[in-house]
């Protein structure tokens, strides 16, 4: 397949030219006059000019990718191989429709590849397009969305912004097995639909709940397999370029905290961001704090592990008995990175276990004889 088909050059001034030879924009082979081979890349950059599932967008509010480059181009390169090329903008589809399948089809085509896309700008309903990508492997997949509200609304009445989680949840065929929503705002979110996502297992975190517990989120992440990130989720002080003025959320290092985290997951083989406009952005303080979180993304992606073999050395297993039902946990501590998965085994038997990412806490409560609540949701689960 050419995937050159797909997007259009970006704009020779200012990507061609970076000031600095060691920043960003120097290591970096853009989409300007032919189309990279991206085939040789590692991270591959798209960017999404895409805002009709949106309410008032602007002629400006489409200029929101590249705003996104102009900051993360002049930064420093990273401690990686930064192995990196930026295809340029996906050209929108006749319909929005049509861009949802457009996205699926590139999204497709650069997992089978083993490439990371990492996606800049665009209405938030794009992560409906991004999560069609998978619908072809022969395997479930997990969803980590941070985000400060809940976009299950019903379809018909209200954007495409407001309801694509709504069409995640309802897409068949069904492949969806986890998902995680961080960042959620409880005045923002409707009491029913938390309700129900609860009852579905899934996994919900208020604000308060990331900052206090930040590093709970990690092993949170690092089970998803797609990351969609709106930009709504961080305070305005932080990130002014959203539709809504919200005066609480994360702070711009919490974000880039977590998009760490996202970059270091094995598992994780797309990350969108979504939902900046930069007609409300006050001296491109979102696009900067964007392109931060796109460098912290890029980083983690070259810290990564390249294989997880439990029975070597590189992993520490522990085991914690019980009275009841398991009779036994296993945990595996990797020695270098200091990372726990647990082992959590189907008590019908009728599966093999599995061993997924937990915490140190995690370990602690199965050793003061609970149950760890994350044991609890995976057997749920299986």
């Amino acid at each position: 397949m050419n995937l050159s088909i797909f997007f259009e050059p970006l704009p020779e001034d200012p990507f061609g030219y970076p000031e600095n030879p060691k920043s960003v924009g120097s290591y970096l082979a853009p989409f300007v006059h032919s189309f990279p081979d991206w085939r040789s890349a590692q991270v591959v950059l798209i960017g999404l000019p895409e805002y009709r599932g949106t309410a008032a967008a602007t002629e400006h509010t489409y200029q929101g990718p590249n705003l996104i480059r102009q900051q993360l181009y002049r930064l420093m390169k990273g401690s990686g191989a930064w192995l990196v090329m930026d295809l340029g903008n996906l050209l929108p589809g006749i319909q929005l429709e049509d861009t949802y399948l457009r996205l699926k089809e590139v999204i497709e085509i650069l997992v089978d590849a083993g490439k990371f896309p990492i996606l800049l700008g665009g209405s938030h309903d794009l992560t409906y397009g991004q999560f069609l990508g998978y619908e072809h492997l022969a395997k479930t997949v997990h969803l980590a969305v941070v985000d400060s509200k809940l976009d299950m609304e019903e379809a018909g009445s209200t954007a495409p912004d407001q309801h694509h989680l709504h069409r995640i949840l309802l897409h068949d065929p069904n492949y969806l097995f986890g998902f995680s929503q961080l960042g959620y705002q409880t005045y923002l979110a409707d009491a029913t639909t938390l309700a129900t996502l609860e009852k579905l297992h899934f996994e919900l975190f208020r604000v308060g709940q990331v900052r206090q517990q930040m590093q709970e989120m990690e092993p949170v992440l690092r089970q998803a397999d797609l990351m969609s990130f709106d930009v709504s989720a961080i305070r305005h002080q932080d990130a002014p370029g959203q539709q809504e003025a919200n005066p609480f959320g994360l702070t711009g290092e919490e974000a880039c905290q977590l998009c760490w985290y996202a970059g270091q997951n094995d598992q994780l083989s797309s990350l969108g961001f979504y939902g900046y406009r930069p007609e409300l952005d006050y001296r491109h303080l979102t696009a900067t704090t964007l392109a931060t979180m796109v460098w912290y993304s890029i980083e983690g992606f070259y810290q990564r592990q390249a294989t997880l073999d439990f029975g070597s050395n590189q992993f520490i297993k522990f085991s914690v008995g019980f009275h009841d039902n398991p009779s036994k946990m296993y945990f595996f501590k990797n020695r270098q990175t200091e990372k726990w998965w647990m082992q959590v085994d189907d008590l019908t038997g009728e599966r093999a276990p599995l061993i997924v990412p937990c915490s140190y806490q995690d370990y602690l409560t199965a050793v003061d004889g609970e149950v760890p609540n994350r044991w609890i949701l995976m057997q749920t689960k299986m």
